[in-house]
């Protein structure tokens, strides 16, 4: 599976920045990423915070 550009704490960063009323096809073309991954990013990290990701990740382990 490849690796991610970018960290959760830095996905999560792009999602709050989102949810402060920028547009997702601003934010796509701010970070060089395509709209599909920024609606799959939503999807999975949407609402969380930092924090939370990290126990997702350590779940998943």
């Amino acid at each position: 599976m490849k690796r991610s550009r970018f960290s959760e704490e830095q996905i999560i960063g792009i999602l709050k920045e989102h949810q402060a009323g920028l547009g997702a096809k601003e934010l796509c073309r701010k970070y060089g990423v395509s709209d599909a991954t920024f609606y799959k990013w939503r999807s999975k990290y949407g609402g969380m915070e930092v924090s939370d990701a990290k126990k997702l990740k350590a779940l998943e382990a």
